[in-house]
């Protein structure tokens, strides 16, 4: 191993001493807000940590296996010796490879909640009904994974889907898995409502938002503008009798933000305002992210809300992510849930495009 990557390894195992030492004081322990940090922190090079002890211990292990064939007489031992030598120098060299791919700087968003934003696109009912799919493969996923959906904002369409909807995944590491689902998602299928039997081709936009914190984004309450109306249903139906609903303008971006599922309008501006806070915040690093370096996007897309990410083929039972090229033939699996595959291809696709930037 090159001295200048040891380097960097046993500079991120002291950072680990100094935040498990940190943690242990009665000074951040006190304090749940900088107890959080430090512990997020520290989950987040935990894996960097534990795989450079094992290549050190390997290391240890390769020395003693050469100090036998060095000294030892005995053929038979030799011979062990020399083949647990090439089994650990294979193994030392995957292990290199894996901190190296480790040391890459994660996602300051990772362990963040999430807000998705689900929007019916070209297509009509058959994308507002791709829309109620898409969620409900979402909230499936979201089941396995151990994960709680919030419900902030519906618009449902008469036939059962959505004209848009938002909602709020909270657990582990959400962003980190579900920031991949962002862009326009089409579907091919045979609609309901078609009596030939033709494939149409609709387009559902998600557009995904790390969940900013309070304390990271102070809105002034001079930029907002409020107002209130009476909740509505499908078909413009009133569902409340009260002016619960609340719409949220920020003036100097323009975003807007409506909030009705509640029934309580304090609840439902509070939900608003979490989401508003979620896509300022995703604007402010998007311009940091410009200044570092102009026009740099992720190999694998940068989940841009205009972009073709994945297609969903009814007739072949066939799901296609465009982002790394990889078709999988189980829909119906994916539709209820079954996401994991594209997440880990995608995030390894990420990992190595990152690495090649860094060295």
């Amino acid at each position: 191993m090159e001295d200048i990557l040891r380097e960097k390894l046993n500079t991120v195992v002291e950072e680990s001493e100094r935040l498990s030492a940190a943690m242990a004081t009665q000074e951040v322990a006190s304090d749940p807000d900088t107890y959080r940090k430090h512990a997020q922190k520290h989950k987040g090079i935990s894996e960097l940590v534990a795989a450079f002890q094992r290549f050190e211990e390997q290391e240890k292990s390769l020395e003693e296996a050469e100090s036998v064939l060095k000294e030892e007489k005995d053929e038979e031992m030799r011979a062990l010796a020399d083949e647990e030598r090439t089994l650990l120098r294979e193994s030392l060299e995957q292990l290199e490879q894996d901190l190296r791919l480790l040391l890459v700087p994660k996602d300051p968003n990772d362990e963040r909640n999430t807000i998705v934003e689900i929007r019916a696109g070209a297509g009509g009912d058959e994308a507002g009904l791709f829309a109620g799919d898409l969620f409900r493969m979402y909230s499936r996923f979201a089941e396995i994974k151990g994960w709680k959906i919030d419900i902030m904002n519906t618009n449902a369409t008469e036939l059962g889907g959505y004209k848009e909807i938002s909602f709020e995944i909270s657990g582990d590491s959400v962003y980190s898995q579900m920031k991949w689902e962002g862009g326009v998602h089409r579907v091919q299928r045979v609609p309901d409502t078609e009596t030939q039997g033709r494939v149409h081709t609709s387009a559902v936009t998600v557009a995904v938002l790390p969940e900013a914190d309070e304390v990271e984004l102070v809105i002034s309450s001079s930029e907002l503008q409020f107002d209130v109306y009476r909740s509505s249903g499908p078909g413009g139906q009133s569902v409340n009798t009260t002016d619960s609903a609340v719409r949220i303008t920020h003036k100097p971006t323009g975003l807007v933000v409506t909030c009705q599922d509640e029934k309580s309008q304090h609840k439902n501006k509070a939900k608003a305002l979490k989401v508003l806070r979620s896509r300022l915040l995703e604007i402010k690093q998007q311009k940091e992210a410009d200044s570092r370096s102009e026009n740099r996007r992720s190999q694998v897309g940068g989940g841009d809300r205009s972009e073709k990410i994945r297609t969903y083929n009814f007739p072949e039972n066939r799901v296609s992510d465009h982002r790394i090229n990889l078709s999988l033939y189980k829909l119906k699996m994916v539709m209820e849930g079954d996401l994991q595959d594209f997440c880990d291809a995608l995030i390894a696709a990420d990992r190595t495009a990152r690495l090649a930037e860094v060295e």
